[in-house]
C-alpha cells in the first residue's frame, strides 16, 4: 500500500454564495468534500499558543475548515513536512489518513470546524509520534 504524503492533502475551494446580507457557503457529500461526511465538530475559545491535534489517523479522512479567524495546520508524513494556513471560510483542508496532522496558531476566536468520514473511534487515533513513525515505515 501506497502512504500517503503532505503533498497529498489538497486545498479545496468551497462554493461561496456572495450576498450583500452575508455570504453562505454549502459542503455536501462527495461534492464538495471527497467522502461521505459522517462526523462534525468544532474547536473554539483556544487560547493564545495553544495547540489542538498533533495526532494521525489510521483510516479517518478529515477536512478542515477556518469557519472563523485564521489558524496553520501542520502537516507531517514521517518524512516531509508542510504548513499550509486556512484563514477563509470558503477553503477547506483535505487531511488523508495516515497524515499527522496539529492545528496551530489559532487567531483570537477562530473556529476551526471539522467534517470526518468516520465516527469517533479511539483505535484508529496514534498519538504518539514514534509509534506514528514506526506505523509509517
Amino acid at each position: 500500500m501506497t502512504k500517503p504524503t503532505v503533498y497529498d492533502c489538497s486545498i479545496i475551494e468551497l462554493p461561496l454564495n456572495y450576498h450583500e446580507k452575508g455570504n453562505l457557503t454549502v459542503v455536501e457529500n462527495q461534492l464538495h468534500v471527497p467522502f461521505d461526511i459522517r462526523r462534525v465538530f468544532y474547536l473554539y475559545d483556544i487560547p493564545g499558543g495553544e495547540s489542538r491535534g498533533a495526532h494521525a489517523h489510521r483510516e479517518c479522512h478529515q477536512f478542515l475548515i477556518a469557519a472563523s479567524g485564521a489558524f496553520e495546520v501542520a502537516l507531517d508524513d514521517g518524512k516531509a513536512k508542510r504548513t499550509v494556513l486556512l484563514n477563509r471560510p470558503h477553503y477547506g483542508l483535505h487531511i488523508l489518513p495516515g497524515i499527522w496532522a496539529a492545528e496551530q496558531g489559532f487567531s483570537s476566536g477562530s473556529i476551526c470546524l471539522v467534517l470526518t468520514s468516520h465516527l469517533y473511534d479511539a483505535d484508529d487515533y496514534i498519538r504518539d509520534y514514534q509509534e506514528y513513525l514506526a506505523w509509517m515505515a
